[in-house]
C-alpha cells in the first residue's frame, strides 16, 4: 500500500489556481440540472429503442441496435456520478438511478463504488488502483481489450464469486468487512433477476430484453472500453493529477452521453464537484491539467503511438 497519497484536491490549492471560495461554490448540488438531464436521457433512449423497432427484420436493425448500445453503456456515466452523490442533490434519487443503471449494464452498485473509491485515492498506482487499465503490450493487447470480452470475462466472474460468497484478495483490501454479505446478496438479486427475465423469455418466447437491451449492450460495450482507456491509459503511472489523467475535448452530444465526463481531470482534481459544474471548474484549471485536443480519437492516437514505438512509452523504465 502507498504510503503517502497525494490528494488532488490539496495539490491544485497549493498551485494557486484554484481557492477554496472557488471550489465551495462549484461544489453546490441541485436536482434541476439533473432532471433536465435525465428527462432528455430518456427520451433518447426511447429513441434509439425505436429505431430498432422500426428497422426490425432488416439488416439495418444490427446499426440500430448498435447505436442503442452505444447509448445504454453509457449509462455507466450516470451511474459513476451517481456514485459519487453528485447527479442529484437529493440522497436516495443518486441511490435509485445508480441501481437502475447496474442492472442495466451489469455493474452492482455498491461494489463499484467502493471500487471507485480506491481508485480515486489511488489514480494510476499499479498495484493500489482496483480500476488501473494498463498501457497495453502489443497492438493485439490493444485491440483484446477494445473488444469487451476480458471485461465481461471479468463482469461474469464477479458476479459468480460475490454469488457464492468469495471475494478476491484485491476486493478484501478495499470493502469493509462488515459490508461482505452487502456485496454477495447485491450479485444474488442482480443473478436472480437476470434469471427470472430470462425465464420469462423462454416461457414466452418473446425475445424483446435481448433484442432491445443485452444484444445492444453487447454490442455497444467495446464503444464504451474505447472511451474508458482515453481517461488514463497512456498516462504515467504518478500520483501527479496534473500528469495522470486526460481531459478529453469532444462534441456537444457526446459530452451530454458522457454526463461531462470527458473532463476527467477534472473530476479527479474534485470528485465532489457536480457534473455540470465540470466545464466551469475546467475553466479554472485550464493550462493546469493535461488536454487532449483531439479528443478521444487524439488519446488513441497517443496510445498507438506508444504501442508502436513512435512514443516512449508511459510506463518504460530505465532497465527497458
Amino acid at each position: 500500500m502507498t504510503a503517502t497519497v497525494l490528494t488532488p484536491i490539496t495539490q491544485a490549492l497549493n498551485a494557486g489556481v484554484l481557492t477554496r471560495q472557488e471550489l465551495k461554490a462549484l461544489m453546490v448540488r441541485s436536482d434541476v440540472p439533473a432532471l433536465k438531464h435525465l428527462a432528455l436521457w430518456i427520451m433518447l433512449v426511447l429513441s434509439t429503442g425505436s429505431l430498432i423497432h422500426l428497422t426490425y427484420g432488416s439488416v439495418w436493425m444490427w446499426a440500430a441496435m448498435f447505436l442503442h448500445g452505444v447509448v445504454l453503456v453509457h449509462h455507466f456515466s450516470l451511474q459513476h456520478e451517481c456514485c459519487h452523490y453528485t447527479v442529484f442533490r437529493t440522497r436516495w434519487l443518486n441511490d435509485l438511478v445508480g441501481n437502475i443503471c447496474a442492472i442495466i449494464i451489469m455493474l452492482p452498485n455498491r461494489h463499484f463504488r467502493y471500487e471507485h473509491c480506491d481508485h480515486h485515492t489511488y489514480t494510476q498506482l499499479k498495484g493500489d488502483d482496483p480500476e488501473l487499465i494498463e498501457l497495453p503490450r502489443s497492438l493485439g493487447g490493444y485491440l483484446w481489450y477494445l473488444s469487451s470480452l476480458p471485461y465481461w470475462r471479468n463482469k461474469f466472474t464477479e458476479l459468480g464469486q460475490h454469488t457464492f460468497g468469495h471475494l478476491s484478495k484485491e476486493e478484501e483490501r478495499f470493502i469493509p468487512k462488515e459490508e461482505h454479505q452487502t456485496i454477495f446478496w447485491e450479485a444474488r438479486l442482480m443473478l436472480l433477476a437476470y434469471v427470472a427475465i430470462g425465464g420469462f423469455c423462454i416461457a414466452t418466447h418473446w425475445w424483446g430484453p435481448a433484442i432491445y437491451w443485452w444484444g445492444p449492450v453487447l454490442l455497444g460495450e467495446p464503444v464504451m472500453r474505447f472511451i474508458r482507456m482515453t481517461e488514463h491509459v497512456g498516462k504515467p503511472n504518478v500520483r501527479d493529477m496534473t500528469e495522470n489523467t486526460r481531459t478529453n475535448y469532444v462534441t456537444r452530444p457526446m459530452r451530454f452521453l458522457a454526463w461531462n465526463m470527458n473532463y476527467h481531470a477534472e473530476h479527479h482534481y474534485a470528485a465532489s464537484v457536480p457534473f455540470h459544474a465540470l466545464p466551469a471548474l475546467h475553466e479554472k484549471l485550464k493550462g493546469h491539467v493535461a488536454v487532449e485536443s483531439r479528443g478521444y480519437i487524439g488519446a488513441h492516437i497517443d496510445i498507438l503511438a506508444q504501442l508502436i514505438g513512435r512514443k516512449h512509452r508511459c510506463d518504460a523504465t530505465k532497465d527497458n
